[in-house]
């Protein structure tokens, strides 16, 4: 291989180690099951509170959104997407709250 290409190939290889796949949408979905997620949301509809794909929306583009819906899920929230407040989640492990969140920032996908 001349040096030309290989120089030109190491930005391509370091990018493609920077993009990290979405968590399993099956994971994912036994996650939201198990902490009674899915009794007020859903991945494409408004329930009682907002579609995943809408907070993905809403966070796009924002360096906080990670920690911000990540406090929202084990916390609560109230007054973020109307009147209808979001009990806290403190049941749900540090390592599942990590993957919905992933799998939020992902666009939240099927």
């Amino acid at each position: 291989m001349k040096l030309w290409k290989l120089a030109a190939s190491i930005p391509l290889a370091m990018a493609a180690g920077l993009v990290q796949a979405a968590p399993d949408p099956a994971e994912v979905q036994q996650i939201l099951t198990k902490n009674a997620c899915l009794a007020c949301h859903a991945v494409e509809n408004k329930l009682v509170g907002p579609a995943y794909r809408e907070v993905a929306e809403k966070y796009a583009g924002d360096d906080a959104a990670a920690e911000t819906i990540a406090a929202h899920i084990r916390n609560g929230s109230s007054g973020v997407w109307g009147p209808v407040p979001m009990p806290p989640n403190p049941g749900i492990s540090d390592d599942e709250l990590a993957t919905v969140v992933e799998w939020i920032m992902a666009g939240a996908p099927e």
